[in-house]
């Protein structure tokens, strides 16, 4: 059985952002970025399964500059056998149907039985890219995903969705399939030693294709810009321990607590 994992590289969220040049989008340089934490959980379905079924290879897929080989590489720690870098710059990755149309371009033709995704990115979560995905692929596709058992057997996977208001959907469908998996499906468990070891220096390759979807979809971003500060609002800055002091000085000062 093939498995296709697609994770994202996204900033750490208590970076200090900046708008960039273009004032349309923040500024990479200078962040700190991490493996979407969504993704993780697509990650770890994707490892017991090959739990379950022995002859599974998980290949794990990521759209962005060189930088996004670092989280390529912890989802191989994690149990994912190979990892494949499609190359693209930070501004190519703002379109979700662009990026979309890139990872559909390399599984085309590839007999991927499932394809996981986390349900969203934590940076802009739009939770677009993987039902996209399955649009372009032709493939049936379940959202939101809580819970699944698959039946290699019969060539199907019975799935539980999380709906609005607590409610929740299960549905049938046949591979291949798309599925986005929502967190807390299971505990996330730690690297193993070994395939820390076995990835470290390992090299992951780097593809330019011709994306199914055509140029990016998205012709023109008006304006990226923080909250505007008003009256009546302040906002404390520095770090996490400095802010926190900052906030109990203030609650003091408030309550006239010495």
């Amino acid at each position: 059985m093939r498995i296709l994992v697609c994770v994202k590289s996204v900033p750490d969220l208590e970076s200090n952002f900046r708008i960039n040049s273009e004032g349309n989008f923040y500024e990479p340089s200078g962040l700190k970025f991490h493996l979407n934490e969504y993704d993780l959980y697509a990650i770890e379905s994707a490892v017991r399964i090959k739990e379950q079924f022995k002859d599974t290879k998980i290949t794990v897929i990521s759209v962005g500059p060189s930088r996004v080989e670092a989280e390529i590489k912890r989802a191989m720690e994690l149990g994912a056998d190979e990892g494949v870098r499609i190359e693209a710059n930070e501004g190519e990755m703002q379109d979700a149907v662009w990026v979309a149309g890139l990872i559909a371009s390399f599984a085309k033709g590839k007999n991927f039985e499932l394809i996981l995704c986390g349900v969203m990115s934590e940076d802009l979560g739009g939770a677009q890219v993987g039902p996209m995905t399955a649009q372009l692929l032709k493939i049936p596709y379940a959202s939101t995903v809580i819970a699944f058992n698959l039946l290699k057997e019969r060539n199907l996977i019975i799935c539980e969705r999380e709906l609005e208001q607590g409610e929740r959907d299960k549905v049938e469908i046949s591979l291949p399939a798309l599925l986005t998996i929502q967190s807390g499906i299971y505990p996330l468990r730690y690297p193993s030693l070994s395939n820390k070891l076995r990835v470290k220096h390992l090299k992951i390759p780097c593809l330019v294709i011709e994306n199914l979807w055509g140029k990016n979809r998205v012709e023109h971003k008006a304006r990226a810009y923080f909250p505007e500060r008003i009256a009546g609002c302040e906002f404390l800055e520095g770090t996490a321990e400095k802010i926190a002091e900052q906030l109990i000085e203030k609650i003091r000062a408030r309550l006239n607590i010495l």
